[in-house]
């Protein structure tokens, strides 16, 4: 069984990207983070440079590179509309993703689908296009959490490139 005791990811600061249409789910892994019967720790990179809904573009984009640079990790979470805006060019979140790999950041495709597998159709065109290195995961704090923990400190050393996903029996060890 993995351990879930002892947990890393918290002490780094992970930037979560969405669409805006899943902004539920964003405020779902918030509510994980503040269930203490739910072991799920996240330093929020969010939590930083505060942009007001009512700036200009070029501000927010200023503080959404401001946060991207403290931000250790990312996990996106992967839908229909998260690919589209993230590869569409002109979307804050197409600039979020293009700020990540510019960062060289680890990304933890989290897939609102509930898919454990590789799911291309929920995949930024610009991770894909450059064979980036990330592992998809269902949108589940549990895995989500294991990937945080274990896919991200190990990165920048893994010389992998390319989408990978974890065997069933990560899944299985976890409980899930």
């Amino acid at each position: 069984r993995p351990s879930r005791g002892v947990l890393v990811s918290y002490r780094n600061k992970t930037y979560v990207a969405f669409a805006s249409e899943d902004i539920h789910c964003y405020r779902l892994m918030e509510a994980w983070r503040d269930n203490k019967k739910i072991d799920f720790n996240f330093l929020d990179a969010h939590d930083l440079f505060k942009a007001r809904d009512t700036s200009k573009p070029e501000t927010i984009k200023q503080r959404l590179r401001e946060r991207m640079s403290n931000a250790k990790q990312i996990v996106l979470l992967g839908s229909a509309t998260a690919r589209r805006k993230g590869g569409d060019g002109t979307s804050f979140l197409a600039h979020e993703v293009k700020l990540a790999i510019e960062f060289d950041l680890p990304f933890v495709i989290a897939n609102l689908n509930g898919d454990r597998t590789i799911d291309r159709t929920v995949i930024p065109q610009p991770l894909l296009g450059v064979d980036y290195y990330t592992v998809s995961v269902s949108f589940q704090a549990a895995i989500i959490m294991y990937a945080l923990d274990n896919y991200a400190p190990s990165y920048a050393a893994s010389g992998k490139s390319g989408p990978h996903q974890y065997k069933s029996r990560v899944y299985y060890d976890l409980g899930l």
